[in-house]
Order: structure tokens, then sequence, then C-alpha cells
């Protein structure tokens, strides 16, 4: 399978310090990729270069073999640590705003039959995440799992090709989180989403992941420790794990072999 999202020989440099150098990495549509490492080792830095918040130093970034804007764009959306809602909309006005700065980037805004539309994609993505009872609940009036949900329908309801995580749950009370690891799970296999993890937990990295990428410096000098950057070091494929997306074509596969 031809990978998704190529990143080639990627650096990322503020002036004389480099955060990441040569990272070369394949991401295949479906997979659930956990990234881990020590913190400053740059794996924020990385999503936000997916993401197009930031652009590499050197090197390319290749979505289906195309170059990737350097942009935040439709096709990757992202769910932050800290909940990035709007605390003056109720949970469907922050869910439909998404909607309206896609379809309507001068108003932001849609009305008629295409706003009646974009209320009912932004309802159910609600109620797909577990919010169909507070579509008209303020932010401040749900707790922070319900605002982690609120976070993930925004990203998802202009329905992203790659969702990317940067600790997203790592401010949840442990049994919040378990439920929150469900949910991911649910989605990623619904949406048949491609999902890129940034955490510290190295259990939750291998529960929900099919695969782990650590990212740190293979190289250090005391005397200059910005001298180099991180890249990654480990790359493990977890075999117990298959993505929808392969198992999809897996099944599909076994039943054009059994038919013929």
């Amino acid at each position: 399978m031809s990978a998704l999202l190529t990143l080639r020989d990627v650096w990322v440099e503020y002036g004389d310090k480099v955060v990441l150098e040569k990272v070369n990495l394949g991401v295949e549509a479906g997979a659930f990729v956990s990234i881990i490492g020590p913190s400053g080792a740059g794996k924020s830095t990385l999503l936000r270069v997916i993401l197009g918040q930031e652009a590499p130093t050197q090197g390319s970034i290749l979505l289906d073999g195309q170059p990737l804007a350097p942009e935040c764009g439709p096709d990757r959306g992202v769910v932050f640590q800290r909940y990035s809602v709007f605390p003056h909309l109720t949970a469907l006005e922050n869910t439909v705003f998404g909607l309206e700065c896609a379809k309507a980037p001068f108003l932001t805004r849609l009305y008629g039959s295409a706003r009646r539309a974009a209320m009912g994609e932004a309802t159910a993505m609600l109620q797909a995440v577990g919010l169909g009872d507070s579509l008209h609940v303020y932010p401040a009036q749900l707790s922070g799992g319900m605002q982690q949900r609120l976070a993930i329908a925004q990203a998802l309801v202009k329905r992203p090709r790659i969702l990317l995580l940067d600790e997203p749950f790592g401010a949840l009370d442990p049994g919040i989180r378990a439920d929150m690891h469900a949910l991911i799970v649910k989605l990623w296999r619904d949406y048949a989403l491609t999902i890129i993890m940034v955490t510290h937990d190295l259990r939750e990295a291998f529960t929900l992941g099919t695969r782990v990428l650590a990212i740190d410096k293979r190289r250090h000098d005391p005397h200059a420790p910005h001298r180099y950057g991180a890249t990654a070091v480990y790359d493990l494929p977890l075999r117990d794990r298959v993505a929808p997306v392969a198992q999809a074509e897996a099944e599909i596969a076994s039943e054009t072999t059994c038919s013929s």
C-alpha cells in the first residue's frame, strides 16, 4: 500500500537551533501512529509541520504524492490538549462554525438550505461523539471530557483525511481518559481516519496505535545542545492492531478469492 502522507528529509531549524533533522516517514491511509519521545524533542513541532502551521526549513511533505500546501487545510484536523472551543458559542454553534468557515470563507455564515444542511451535519457529529443531548449547552457548562469531545467534533465535522492529536487526553482524569480512548478508537474505525497522535503516555501510545514512532536526538553535543535535532529513532509496527482501511481491503480481497 502506498503512503498517504510522506515526509522526505524534513528539517526544522530556528536560527542556529536545529529542532528536527532528517525526518523520513511514510504513513499509510488508516494508520494510527503514536508519537512518543522526551519533552522538547520536537514532537509537537512535527505535528505543526504536518498541519501546515509551519513550513520545514528543508525537505518536502507529500499528501497522496502531491506537495502539501504549507497552510492549514480541511484535509487535516487537529485536537490539542487545551480545549480549542469558543466559550461564547454553544456546542452546536461551535461545530457549525467550522463548516461555515469552509463553505463560506468570506462571510463565515451560511444561510437557507445550506445552513440547515450544515446544522444537520454538526448535529450528527455531536451525536457521534456523545454530545447529542448537549447541543445548546455552552462550553463552561461542560466537563473537561465533554469539552474534549466537542473539540473532536469540531475537527471531524469537516471530514479531514488526517486527524492530528497533540496530547489530547493529558489533562483528563484516568476514568474519563479511558472513555475518550474508546471514543477515539470508535471514530477512527467508523470514519476510516488516519490518526497521528503525540503522547507522553507509553501505555496510551501502545494501546491505541497501530504503530509507535519514537522521536529523539541520535547525536548530542554537550557544548552545543542546539546543534543537532531529533529524528525517528524507533518505528515499531504493532501487528495485533489492524488499520480499518487495511482490514477492509483484506476483507474485499478475501471475498474476491472465495467467489472466484
